[in-house]
């Protein structure tokens, strides 16, 4: 099934990720994230078994292994010479963790002490980014608390807290759950981009914190529902959009390129949306895109969030 426009045309993959038939994976919520690894497999979370699952170019399962969370929602890839680490955002123990491709925990972000929490606030991380030294930062590591508080966290590549943010810096307005982060170097100067979920929006700040513009919202240009994860590919920014039931492609501008796979008001008019049944599911339409990730040829693999979950993949043809 080809989906797309003219100029970004997909080929879709209906439940492209072969995950065994188990009882823990048809009951399971999926919740999570997804990434691509420097040998082209894709490394996601198995619901029911609390595992990291990695599966080849064809969808085939060939790995699995034990971790310490109890939900990988947000996972982000970095390489360190020539070995790889996922950094994973647990949001239900409020963990930050970075494991090796074994599962085995290497380093921790430990919640920082500011008032939010001091007085009482929830702790609850969605997502993670790292500025790679291999690619010009310093290590900087950024984590979304974006089931909690609606905080976004800066720390050094030791892990040392040196900043926070809450959206009240800029035009933007405070965060309503940031639920996604990514750091742009497609231009001169890096910048920080922050998928400000329930207002339907995408705020930008530079790496220290100072917000820059923010987009999606503005009368006249209101054409982002709720954006909640990053993936990118060449010029293009690829955004997963939760109850848009889309996936958006931005170029280097903040202009949106195409949609893929919309299925607008799913949301709305499923009843007990997002967890459908899965015979519900319609081939080339999204139910609720959530972990998104892009290899270097341009294929897009998105995890949806819903019992059971789906993973499928768009080929790019063109």
């Amino acid at each position: 099934m080809q989906i797309g426009n003219h100029q970004h045309n997909y080929q879709w993959t209906e439940k492209w990720g072969q995950i065994p038939d188990t009882d823990s994976a048809r009951e399971g919520w999926a919740h999570h994230g997804i990434v691509v690894s420097n040998t082209s497999n894709v490394i996601s979370f198995h619901q029911g078994e609390k595992s990291l699952i990695t599966f080849d170019s064809n969808g085939t399962l060939v790995d699995s292994c034990a971790t310490s969370v109890q939900n990988a929602h947000g996972m982000t890839l970095v390489q360190e010479g020539d070995d790889e680490f996922i950094w994973l955002a647990d949001n239900v123990s409020g963990q930050v963790v970075k494991v090796d491709l074994g599962g085995n925990v290497v380093a921790n972000i430990s919640r920082p002490d500011i008032e939010i929490y001091a007085s009482g606030g929830k702790y609850s991380p969605t997502d993670v980014a790292v500025y790679e030294e291999r690619l010009g930062g310093k290590g900087e590591i950024i984590v979304t608390d974006g089931y909690g508080s609606s905080w976004v966290h800066c720390y050094d590549r030791n892990g040392n807290h040196q900043t926070s943010i809450d959206g009240s810096e800029g035009s933007g307005g405070t965060f309503s759950t940031p639920h996604g982060v990514w750091i742009d170097r497609r231009k001169s100067d890096p910048e920080l981009y922050i998928a400000d979920r329930s207002n339907g929006q995408i705020q930008v700040y530079t790496l220290d914190g100072a917000f820059l513009r923010c987009f999606g919202t503005a009368p006249g240009a209101d054409w982002l529902h709720s954006p909640s994860g990053f993936a990118a590919w060449g010029e293009y920014l690829v955004v997963a959009e939760l109850r848009g039931s889309r996936v958006t492609l931005l170029d280097n501008n903040d202009e949106p390129s195409v949609y893929l796979g919309e299925n607008t008001g799913a949301f709305k008019f499923n009843e007990g949306w997002p967890n459908v049944p899965h015979e519900t599911l319609t081939p080339g339409k999204f139910n609720s895109p959530h972990g998104i990730a892009a290899d270097h040829e341009g294929n897009i693999f998105v995890a949806e969030w819903l019992i059971g979950g789906r993973i499928n993949k768009l080929t790019r043809s063109s």
